[in-house]
């Protein structure tokens, strides 16, 4: 997971340092009076979204991997733990009676 969130925010400072270079050589338009640094931001994200969509699908899938594996395991110690409580009430209203 922490694979994926590292290639996912390199994609982004590329193509931040890309559309950077590019609004300052005046390829593409600059913002508007002091918002040129947002105006990279915004077209860095947007760029780099549907690149990382593309280009990290391998990473993307073994992170959903682990994920899912990490539910899964969850959703066990839990069931677990509620029939281990279970027993325990079962226990407890039984010498009750």
């Amino acid at each position: 997971m922490l694979r994926y969130t590292l290639l996912r925010l390199g994609l982004f400072a590329g193509s931040f340092a890309v559309i950077w270079g590019l609004v300052y050589i005046r390829v593409l338009p600059a913002g508007l009076g002091d918002s040129n640094l947002f105006w990279v931001m915004l077209l860095a994200l947007v760029i780099s979204g549907p690149l990382s969509y593309v280009l990290l699908r391998g990473a993307r899938e073994a992170a959903s991997v682990q994920v899912s594996q990490r539910v899964e395991r969850a959703k066990r110690n839990f069931e677990a733990t509620a029939s281990h409580e279970d027993a325990a009430d079962d226990a407890a209203r039984a010498a009750q009676v």
